[in-house]
């Protein structure tokens, strides 16, 4: 009885050892997790920053690679080759896209209630998409908005309320559309991509799955007000969340449209949807103003197996001074308008008031 006793005590004591060592790994484990966080905290701006530079010479070596094989005579004369009907639809699919993605303003008009006039919103956006498609977001998406709605007379609060709104509309829809194509397998990837099958599936099947959380969040979620940069943000109604995703899928499929139109439709649009999803995430990343290069070298890349080089980058040429500089253009010349008009009122305002002491 004694032994047996000596035994149980015995094994009592290893178990309770183990459990300790257990304790001890487990919580080693967890500081040198907490050691890592901090380290990753205090050094994200200088990896945020060598990740940027490291894939941004990497699009750029694309980009050199790919013009060093480019004749660009053939280039030229696939240019003066595209037939007047494709620039024509082209131009009116951009007409289309530019009318979608200013209605995200007249969207934020209803999300934050508040009462300038819808057309003065869809100028806004209008504007603010032609200098973003061309200079970058912090131009034209933030810093044109800004502007253009404080001479409306809209608060700060309310315009990174439109901002954010406008931003999450964009890219909800983009991962939406994009999963969709990826998770049904519709798209026949060139035999370049190596995501054909499997892995590119369950890609689109966790994009679709955010898309929907989204949804669930606006329509379910309880708390429905977030303090983000000393601002409110409020989660949207679910029926302003679905009309986000149905107006930014329209609108990524008119892009989608107008690069298919002008590469003649000799690849099928599903492809060409497709590989304009995965160059617009490759210029986002890079932070390049317009995307310069980086669609270009995507869609050489990708598809020069079933297009001539010279013929991908004539369409592409061409769709950017449809879809950029066009629209530039005319915002710019309707912006310095606006500014020039809004200078005289503020000029006869201080006149009156002098006259009036």
């Amino acid at each position: 009885m004694g032994g047996l006793a000596a035994r149980t005590r015995g094994a009592t004591y290893v178990i309770w050892i183990a459990g300790r060592n257990d304790e001890r790994r487990k919580a080693m484990s967890a500081s040198r997790w907490d050691d890592v966080r901090s380290w990753l905290k205090q050094h994200w701006k200088i990896i945020r920053r060598f990740i940027g530079i490291a894939f941004a010479t990497a699009i750029v070596i694309l980009i050199t690679m790919a013009v060093i094989k480019i004749d660009w005579r053939e280039v030229v004369g696939a240019i003066h080759g595209l037939p007047a009907s494709a620039l024509w639809l082209a131009g009116l699919i951009t007409v289309a896209s530019y009318f979608v993605y200013s209605s995200y303003d007249v969207l934020g008009k209803r999300y934050t209630e508040h009462d300038l006039p819808w057309w003065k919103c869809m100028m806004t956006g209008f504007i603010s998409y032609a200098f973003t498609m061309n200079m970058g977001a912090p131009v034209g998406g933030l810093g044109l908005r800004l502007r253009l709605y404080s001479k409306h007379g809209l608060e700060p609060g309310v315009i990174v309320r439109i901002v954010g709104l406008s931003i999450t509309t964009n890219w909800i829809g983009y991962t939406l559309l994009a999963g969709v194509l990826f998770a049904s397998g519709m798209v026949e990837l060139p035999a370049d991509w190596k995501l054909d099958n499997g892995p590119l599936r369950i890609i689109g099947a966790i994009m679709v799955a955010i898309a929907l959380a989204y949804l669930a969040l606006c329509k379910f979620s309880t708390t429905r007000s977030r303090e983000i940069f000393g601002h409110t943000i409020e989660l949207p109604s679910i029926g302003i969340a679905l009309v986000q995703i149905c107006l930014a899928v329209v609108n990524w499929m008119l892009i989608g449209a107008a690069i298919y139109v002008l590469l003649q439709q000799n690849i099928s649009y599903p492809v060409v949807l497709a590989t304009f999803l995965v160059s617009a995430v490759a210029g986002a990343l890079t932070h390049i103003p317009g995307g310069i290069g980086v669609i270009e070298s995507v869609f050489v890349g990708l598809l020069s197996g079933s297009m001539a080089r010279h013929e991908i980058l004539a369409g592409l040429l061409v769709y950017r001074a449809i879809y950029y500089l066009g629209p530039l253009v005319v915002a710019g010349t309707w912006y310095l308008a606006m500014e020039a008009r809004l200078g005289r009122f503020a000029r006869h305002a201080n006149c009156s008031s002098k006259s009036t002491r």
